[in-house]
């Protein structure tokens, strides 16, 4: 207890060699932002339903399957709320972690939370910041051990930032998460963070580096196809600097940046990259609709809609990926395509089609209704003949017969449509008005702190219900008759957000535009790679063994981004020239070549087929051959001489040797490829006459294709004859 402590080590550390101190983490239960308007005026955005489970959970499930111990949950808006579900929920009973809620009503940004937690004093050593709409699968142990060796080693290493490779290109990259590009520079040989810049395409042009980065680190590579996964590793220290500098608000634009060209204190921050496991945050709709169907197509397991946790009702997957909760009343002639949810109490009514969807719990949906690409969330009420595609509809809303809502649309808590009523799309419908008074900080969240959950009009914080001359008003149209609730509209149109953010897909136009972005991209000589080399000199050093196991990786995961996108397309009818356009961006950014696409899409095509559920091989093949009818243009578009043809043959022949009932119908499968003009009688003879000299073994399917290989050969001959 008296002895003296060693130069250069922290008090803390001394404490832990004494006893363990469990690791904490940080839950902000704030956004601070306000791209989830209207909805979160009247909920916190951690409360909202994430595939029928409140988005916090999936965070706190996480922090507990990660070893965390101590979680502080920061509530500023709507903080009653928050505070209320979490007392009454089992999170705060669960042996050996313990979940606390700090409360602060003034904190307008991530920094004032911070230093409000840190006049608290209940942070004692390394800990996990977090947002409460972050969902991830990721083991913490080997981030978490690098983190603190580091610490030993250097005291300034004082934050380890999580991160995971993305599409770097702009239609990947915005069409999946609807975030900024993200550039960042980092040591690869000590994965420290040297430069960090989020860049929208409101600010076009070349990045800016200063020429000290390169002065000091000779060494160092340039990424854009990085995504930052919001999960931090922080040192006690981060939370005194948050303390001692009142500019840091925002945690990216304001503390990493800073940190990152402070010359003085000398502070660093580390990077740690995730490969094979999940992490996102939900920023904005378009990223909660990726994240939804991620969580639906088990990207996140366990944290899966039939895996019970906190805060999820038990669900059963059914066939064809569909999940179904119990107590649905299901009409025989409903339809509920794959990938669709339905919550317990829920009732259907007949001839009704659901697809790609996630309808919450005690839901009326009547007849003759088609739900496509849709949230509908709980106790809402859908009459006969309504049309929904792309749409997020909130709790106790109603629609009345015949209503139509357009891709985008979002319908805030209980607002009422009238009898078929056409809502435009990226139309924005709440029971309160939209604002007139906006604050200047773009990063506040729209929303009240009073203790009442149940939220009116009249109620509404005054900062934002201040009275602007009319003419400045956007105007609040009704919403047919019967209805009740105002259109939320940008007075001189549709803005890039609108579909950038949106949960409906890009437009035509717009995926024509960043198609010719990523050409100039590639004109310009920037290594698709996702690699960028900074203006000025800098020498990049290369290991070979890095560089064979980068190639690895780049192909592995070029695969399953391909897979994705040709899962979306089946699954979302997406048109086959969006896919196009899509697979293309890919092969740029991952430096891939069109055998490589061809490759890649066979390979899903039949995956596909293999997960579809089926009772024998005469199953599987009938399924497999559906699909290479349906998609034969796509990949015939990128089979473009005899040799790739060959390749995706033997790609084929793979895929059989590792499927024991794929491997029965190679011979029928290939046969169709000929018939449908996918693959040449020639590249079929060649590919058998490269096996001659091969062992036996690698005979196998040679000799299973042995009397249609004969009757390629004669089949010339006949036709001879006959002439």
């Amino acid at each position: 207890m008296g002895a003296p402590k060693k130069p250069g080590i922290r008090a803390s550390e001394d404490a832990e060699d004494l006893a363990r101190v469990p690791l904490q983490a940080i839950l902000l239960a704030d956004s601070f932002a306000q791209k989830f308007r209207p909805i979160t005026l009247e909920r916190p955005k951690v409360l909202l339903p994430l595939v029928n489970v409140p988005m916090i959970n999936y965070t706190l499930a996480w922090l507990e399957s990660a070893g965390v111990e101590e979680v502080f949950v920061f509530c500023c808006a709507h903080s009653r709320q928050v505070i209320d579900y979490l007392e009454a929920s089992e999170w705060m009973s669960q042996p050996n972690f313990t979940v606390s809620t700090i409360e602060s009503r003034k904190a307008i940004s991530a920094g004032d939370a911070l230093r409000f937690i840190y006049e608290r004093n209940v942070i004692h050593g390394d800990f996990v910041l977090i947002s409460g709409d972050t969902v991830s699968n990721m083991s913490l142990n080997e981030a978490l051990k690098e983190h603190k060796d580091r610490r030993k080693k250097d005291n300034n290493a004082i934050m380890t930032m999580v991160i995971q490779r993305s599409k770097p290109s702009p239609i990947t990259h915005q069409s999946r998460l609807g975030t900024d590009e993200l550039f960042l520079a980092i040591d690869p040989e000590t994965m420290q963070l040297l430069y960090y810049e989020d860049k929208d395409d409101s600010r076009k042009g070349t990045i800016s580096i200063d020429k000290t980065l390169i002065a000091d680190n000779p060494t160092f590579l340039m990424h854009n196809d990085k995504q930052d996964c919001y999960i931090d590793i922080c040192s006690p220290e981060v939370l005194s600097l948050f303390s001692d500098n009142f500019d840091y608000q925002h945690l990216r634009k304001h503390f990493v940046k800073g940190l990152l060209v402070d010359d003085i204190m000398g502070y660093k921050i580390f990077t740690y990259e995730i490969h094979s496991s999940y992490a996102a945050r939900i920023d904005n709709f378009r990223s909660y609709d990726t994240i939804s169907k991620d969580i639906i197509q088990r990207w996140t397991y366990p944290f899966v809609p039939d895996v019970k946790f906190f805060g999820n009702s038990a669900v059963k997957l059914d066939r064809q990926g569909m999940y179904r909760a119990s107590e649905v009343g299901l009409s025989r002639s409903a339809k509920c395509g794959p990938f669709t949810v339905i919550g317990c109490g829920t009732n259907i009514g007949t001839n009704t089609v659901i697809s790609d969807s996630v309808i919450g719990e005690g839901c009326t949906i009547g007849s003759n209704v088609s739900i496509e690409g849709s949230y509908v969330w709980n106790n809402v009420v859908i009459e006969d003949g309504c049309k929904l595609k792309h749409a997020i509809v909130c709790d106790g809303v109603m629609l009345r017969s015949g209503a139509v809502l357009n891709p985008g649309v979002v319908l805030s808590f209980n607002v009422v449509i009238g009898q078929k009523f056409v809502v435009p799309a990226y139309s924005m419908v709440s029971l309160l008005e939209q604002p007139t008074n906006q604050d200047s900080d773009e990063e506040l969240e729209y929303a009240d702190n009073n203790s009442d959950s149940d939220v009116a009009s009249d109620e509404v914080d005054e900062r934002y219900s201040a009275e602007v001359p009319e003419k400045d008003k956007c105007t609040a149209y009704e919403v047919g008759e019967s209805g009740a609730g105002y259109i939320w509209q940008v007075c001189d149109g549709v803005h890039e957000e609108d579909w950038r953010h949106s949960v409906a897909p890009i437009p035509d136009e717009k995926l024509i535009e960043l198609m010719q972005k990523v050409d100039l991209d590639t004109e310009d000589n920037l290594p698709s790679s996702g690699e960028l080399k900074p203006e000025l000199n800098s020498n990049m050093s290369d290991d070979d063994d890095d560089d064979i196991e980068e190639v690895q990786d780049d192909t592995s995961l070029f695969q399953k981004e391909v897979e994705a996108t040709f899962l979306r397309a089946v699954h979302e009818n997406v048109a086959q020239s969006h896919i196009v356009l899509e697979v293309n961006a890919l092969r740029l950014s991952f430096n891939m070549t069109f055998l490589d696409c061809a490759s890649a899409l066979f390979y899903s095509m039949i995956k596909l087929a293999l997960d579809t559920p089926h009772n024998s091989s005469v199953d599987l093949r009938t399924s497999a051959a559906a699909l290479i009818r349906k998609w034969k243009k796509l990949l015939k578009g990128y089979l473009t001489s005899i040799d790739e043809e060959i390749e995706v043959i033997l790609k084929f022949e793979e895929m059989c040797l590792e499927s024991k009932e794929l491997a029965p119908s190679f011979t029928q499968l290939l046969h169709l490829m000929y018939d449908e003009d996918i693959v040449q009688e020639e590249s079929i003879l060649n590919w058998a006459a490269e096996k001659e000299n091969a062992d036996e073994k690698d005979k196998e399917f040679v000799k299973q294709a042995e009397q249609f290989l004969q009757w390629l050969k004669e089949a010339p001959e006949e036709d001879d004859d006959d002439d």
